[in-house]
Formats: structure tokens, sequence, C-alpha cells
């Protein structure tokens, strides 16, 4: 009994490790070569987002993606697009999440525009009396002061500009477990381990935990490398760029889907330039150009790295 137990012991040692170098080769060689794109506009339907003067986060952000789609078709036909949505619906984050993880995308790219808090100006304009009551040692009497007249006015917040975030991936264990999930899809691209085998690893198996950690830093590092190629190409394309950001909390479906995922901030809706350019045909198809830019880059990444490993 305890001589049957040490073999099934090594046995599963011996797929552990296996599957752990099959699993570093999948990263490192094949990995999700870029074969599916998922593209998320921002909220939509009864969640309209950021509001500027004249047109919502959720309208602008869909005739991005819209465009988007197109644009990266043209120029990378043998790529898919999905979007999450082709109209002005509301899916939750959970429902977008669900949607790139059942299509099985390699790269996640939501799409939204940023906004920012007017500043609050209050001057005094005049002075005017005003009567008060007051009550003392139980007598009422009326007093009149004079007191300011304030107006008070709002100035539209000069922020402006791109940027990208990625999520905190050392901070985030639900990215951690994205990965986890992931794992299982991975391995059905081993030819020597069946999955029903992995799956019979324990769940706690530091092996298993290894895939995971490696899966999640492959996220980590490939989105990084594709937010800092999109503003690296806004900046070439004449937009302010506030750069590649980590976000640990605020973003959720970057952490919750089984891909690389990057949030693009197209520019600020409540500026009035921005939101000008944000609308016009001219910015719009600039921003397609530069995210597609910046994918055919990242493709380009992947398969050059896939190269340089099979050599």
């Amino acid at each position: 009994m305890k001589q049957n137990r040490l073999i099934l012991a090594l046995t599963y040692t011996t797929i552990a490790l296996f599957t752990l170098l099959s699993l570093s080769s999948i990263a490192q060689n094949s990995s999700k070569t870029l074969k599916r794109i998922i593209i998320d506009p921002g909220h939509g339907g009864t969640d309209p987002g950021a509001n500027g003067k004249y047109s919502t986060e959720a309208a602008v952000s869909l005739a991005i993606s819209l465009k988007l789609q197109e644009y990266i078709h043209d120029a990378i036909p043998d790529v898919e697009v999905v979007l999450t949505r082709t109209t002005d619906i509301y899916n939750s984050v959970v429902e977008k999440a669900n949607i790139a993880n059942a299509a099985k995308g390699d790269l996640f790219i939501c799409i939204h525009t940023n906004s920012a808090d007017p500043s609050r100006n209050r001057e005094v304009i005049g002075h005017t009396n005003k009567t008060y009551t007051v009550k003392k040692k139980g007598v009422k009497r009326k007093v009149t002061r004079v007191v300011p007249l304030y107006k008070t006015t709002y100035t539209p917040s000069s922020a402006r500009g791109t940027e990208t975030f990625i999520y905190n991936v050392v901070k985030s264990d639900q990215r951690k477990d994205m990965a986890n999930d992931a794992v299982d899809d991975v391995v059905e691209k081993l030819d020597s381990v069946s999955e029903k085998q992995i799956k019979e690893l324990d769940a706690a198996d530091p092996t298993r935990s290894m895939m995971v950690s490696l899966l999640t830093q492959q996220y980590f590092q490939r989105a990084a490398s594709l937010a800092l190629t999109i503003e690296e190409e806004f900046k070439a394309a004449g937009r302010l760029s506030r750069e590649a950001k980590q976000r640990q909390k605020g973003i959720w479906v970057l952490a919750a889907v089984q891909m690389p995922a990057v949030l693009v901030e197209t520019g600020f809706i409540s500026n009035p330039e921005d939101e000008d350019y944000l609308n016009s045909e001219d910015g719009q198809d600039q921003i397609c150009e530069v995210i597609t830019k910046s994918v055919l880059r990242y493709k380009n990444s992947l398969e050059n790295q896939k190269k340089t490993n099979a050599n």
C-alpha cells in the first residue's frame, strides 16, 4: 500500500514538473499569439458614465470602439475582434468579464473617457441687510446685520490628455484567481498530459501555484508593455500623455479577465477642448490609429519573442 502511494506521489510529481515546464514553454513560445481581441466600450445604457457639456462617456466610448474594430480588422485581418457591446446597453462589469472570458480572448482593451471635477469659484459681489431672530434669557429679539452676497461659478477643469491603466498585479488576489482559472484552458494545449490529470492536482499544490504565478506575471508584463506602447504612440501623434499607470482599485474588470488587459482613457470629456476632439471624426480616427498601431507592435513583439525562443 505504501509502495503504491509512493509510486502515485512520484507519478504526480513527474506530471507536475512536466506540466510546469510545458506551461512555461507555451507561455513563452505560443501563448496566445494574438488571435482574438476583446474591446470593451465603457458604461452604456442606464450608466452614461461621465458627462461633458453635450456628450456622454458611454456614447463616445461606443463610437470609438466600433471604429476601432474596423481599424484593427483592416490592419490585422487575421485577428478577430469581439465587442462586449455594440449598442447603447448596460452590462455589469461581471457580464463584461464573462463575455471576454467565454470568447477566450488573448487581449482585453477597455475604452473610456476621463473626467475631472470643475473648480468652484466664490466671490463677494455686494452686501445686504439680513434680520435674525435671537433668543437670550428667554427673550426673543430681532437683530439686523450686514452680510456679504456671494456669486458662485464653476470653471471646467484644465485636465486633459490620455492615460492607460493596468491592474496592480502584485496586490490583486482576484487577478491570481483569474489566472488560476486560465490554467485549465492553457493545459488543453499539452499533448502529453491530459486535462484530467492536471485537474487531479490539488488546487493548493505548489506546482499549480507556480503555474498561476507564471500566468499572472505574464498577464502583467504584456499588459504593461501594451500600455506603455499606447501612450508612446499617443505622444508621437501629438497628444498630451499622462503616461501608463497601475491601479489597485477601481477597475474591477481588468482583474477579472483571463488575459492581458488595459484600460485606455482617451481624453477628458470634462474638458471642452478634449470633448470636441473625442466627438470629432478626426479625433476618433487618430485614437483608433494609435491603438491599432500599438496592437500591431504588441502582436509583432509576441511573434518575435516566439521566434527567438524557438531558436
